[in-house]
């Protein structure tokens, strides 16, 4: 999963996203990566394999991770090159969800670039470059569909229908991602890799102060989560830079500040549930003496693909999948105790993956 984070400059995208690289530095048993300056990965946090690896104690404990991009250059003008725009919407193209940072604090002390606070103009901005950028791409689609449809190709009709369609729509300034669409008009779009047919995630960014119960009923907080709901998108409620010193604590430091706080889990925690949630993931789990590791898989995938995940060999000789529950091995102890009760299953190749399924593929190549 690779997440893309904009937003305006004085924002605290950079803040939140120097907490996330230094949560992904800390984490233990996880090595650290930085693929380029701006790229940071992190593990996806998930108490079942911390169980499990209570359980086997592995040589090796690995977590799924989620890539963070911190996507720079973002200025009124982007879709015409302003400031970093062209670097910018390249980016952004090849990510599978943005993370949107909004200001929803106030502080003399750190200028906004518009002068105000003001959330619902602030994702206007965003919302409108990314627009623009994409009316390009969709003229660009309508004129070349319509001109191999005059050259007699007929099946390029219903594409350039689509595009003028489209194109209306983004021209009411309204982002792809709401646009009513078929099935089959669906796969035509995803391969136009429209900047705004991407689900987006918007984080409303409040003062320290303010976090706490209650936080998520903030005025800002509330305009923010008004435009969410009218397009279908999620909103988590974050402050840049309590997760900047939560990243720099122990796991009993961070357990104890966060309960002082009055929170279950930091934001970034919050955060990767919440993108797992929007793209609809979820993870099935490998254990053993040698590895507990956990893997990622779109929600409704069968067990070969699953299986090539780990190598495309177990997808390629699949044969079938031993799977137990998660819930099923904890609560009798160990696998011996769950294949006494018949609680190991042998699914074949139309099962469906569930999540938390801790699996044993069987393959022959």
């Amino acid at each position: 999963m690779k997440l893309g984070i904009v937003g305006l400059p004085n924002v605290g995208k950079s803040t939140l996203f120097n907490a996330i690289t230094r949560a992904g530095a800390q984490a233990a048993n996880y090595p650290f990566c930085t693929i380029e300056p701006n790229t940071g990965v992190v593990p996806v946090p998930d108490a079942r394999l911390d169980v499990l690896a209570q359980m086997y104690q592995p040589k090796k404990v690995t977590p799924a991770t989620v890539e963070f991009v911190d996507i720079a250059g973002l200025v009124k003008g982007a879709s015409r090159g302003e400031g970093l725009g062209n670097k910018f919407l390249s980016h952004i193209r090849e990510v599978d969800a943005i993370v949107h940072v909004v200001r929803c604090f106030e502080d003399e002390n750190i200028i906004h670039v518009d002068g105000s606070i003001d959330p619902a103009r602030d994702i206007d901005v965003i919302q409108l470059e990314l627009i623009f950028a994409d009316l390009e791409t969709v003229e660009r689609r309508a004129a070349k569909a319509m001109q191999l449809f005059k050259g007699g190709d007929k099946k390029h009709a219903a594409e350039a229908e689509l595009a003028t369609r489209l194109k209306a729509h983004l021209e009411a300034g309204k982002p792809a991602r709401t646009f009513t669409m078929t099935k089959d008009e669906q796969e035509i779009v995803k391969g136009w890799f429209l900047l705004t047919d991407k689900p987006v995630i918007y984080a409303a960014n409040i003062a320290d102060s303010d976090i706490g119960p209650g936080m998520d009923d903030l005025p800002y907080v509330k305009a923010v989560r008004e435009i969410a709901d009218s397009e279908g998108s999620q909103v988590f409620t974050v402050s840049a830079q309590i997760e900047e010193e939560i990243a720099q604590m122990d796991a009993e430091e961070k357990e104890e500040f966060l309960n002082e706080l009055g929170l279950g889990q930091s934001g970034l925690d919050r955060l990767i549930t919440a993108c797992y949630d929007l793209l609809g993931l979820i993870s099935f789990l490998t254990s053993g003496s040698d590895e507990c590791r956990a893997w990622t898989i779109t929600r409704g995938t069968k067990a070969p693909q699953a299986a090539g995940k780990i190598h495309t060999d177990f997808e390629r000789g699949f044969i079938r999948a031993e799977v137990v529950a998660y819930d099923d091995l904890i609560a009798n102890g160990n696998m011996t105790a769950c294949k006494e009760k018949g609680l190991v299953r042998s699914e074949g190749k139309e099962y469906v993956m569930k999540d938390g399924d801790i699996v044993l593929f069987r393959f022959n190549v």
